[in-house]
């Protein structure tokens, strides 16, 4: 698979969620481009914007298993990993793979389940597998897990633990849409239906030979180095308690060659850097006067921005 090949099915799948979902494009490409990168992403905004139908409309698109799953408080560990049955049949205990063994995983509402139900994501989505009375099972490739919260809501929530936030390589919010694009969406006749029309555009094997190639995308120094001062200067700022982790600097550059791949560019400029940032780096962010709730997300994409303003741009011929 060639970079133009590449490039032309990332777009039509972004063109085909963009035409379906009242959602602004560029969540819709940012979404996209954390699958291509091979990460998952956290859905932050007010109820009913379309958060989860940008979730589902991810997996209409794309093909695949997938499976949502409502998280709620009295959900449990072996609900959502599975768990090990006795069989009389066999007079042994037969794992049974509970709803995480899916290409793309939906998590409702997230910061509904407790800390334990959230940590036991922490092995899948970092690593690929889950452990199961001292059994690892592997997940099928591509996995993906897209995830929606609502931060004004506290009643019955849990703040998602900062371990399992830094897991989640990019976090956006959608905003409510503009006036003229709500207008069409209440005189459309299928507004509670959106993805009726939606098709599959590519399968999960097309989507792992995007990845493959995307990871291959060329990183040069000056830019390396660009890309680190960023993050490293995360952890430098008034107000932070902690910065961004290493895995943050990884998640930062497999996203920035996930834009360049996009931009049919088999290397990657500072400015795919600079788009990635706002995505990937403020909610790692622990800051100082920390809380929970939007205030504290705008406070943390000030910071990043100020950040990306102050930090110098290499330029060409920069070694």
């Amino acid at each position: 698979m060639g970079s133009r090949q590449a490039r032309d099915m990332v777009h039509q799948v972004v063109d085909a969620l963009a035409q379906a979902l009242a959602c602004p494009r560029q969540v819709v490409e940012a979404t996209v481009l954390t699958l291509v990168a091979g990460g998952h992403v956290l859905l932050e905004d007010v109820p009913g914007v379309g958060k989860t139908t940008l979730a589902r409309g991810l997996a209409a698109a794309v093909g695949g298993s997938v499976r949502r799953i409502q998280f709620t408080p009295d959900l449990l560990p072996g609900d959502l990993l599975g768990m090990n049955v006795y069989s009389r049949a066999t007079e042994s205990f037969v794992f049974h793979p509970g709803p995480i063994f899916a290409n793309i995983v939906i998590a409702d509402e997230i910061n509904r389940a407790d800390p334990k139900v959230q940590s036991a994501l922490l092995e899948a989505m970092g690593e690929g597998q889950v452990s199961v009375d001292g059994q690892t099972h592997h997940l099928d490739q591509p996995f993906i897990v897209v995830a929606t919260q609502n931060p004004i809501e506290l009643e019955g929530t849990y703040p998602l633990p900062e371990a399992q936030l830094d897991r989640f390589m990019t976090c956006m919010r959608f905003g409510y849409p503009q006036t003229d694009t709500e207008e069409r969406m209440v005189m459309s006749d299928h507004a509670f239906r959106p993805l009726q029309g939606l098709r599959r555009v590519v399968d999960v094997e097309q989507i792992q030979a995007v990845r493959e190639l995307c990871a291959g995308v060329r990183l040069s120094q000056p830019v390396a180095r660009y890309l680190v001062a960023l993050t490293a200067g995360t952890r430098r700022m008034d107000g932070v308690s902690y910065g961004v982790s290493p895995r943050g600097s990884l998640q930062l550059a497999a996203m920035s060659r996930a834009k360049a791949l996009y931009e049919e560019r088999d290397f990657v400029l500072p400015d795919d850097v600079r788009w990635a940032a706002p995505l990937v780096l403020p909610h790692r962010l622990v800051l100082e006067d920390a809380g929970y709730g939007s205030s504290v997300t705008d406070r943390a994409h000030e910071l990043v921005g100020t950040l990306i303003e102050r930090t110098p741009v290499p330029r060409v011929g920069d070694r």
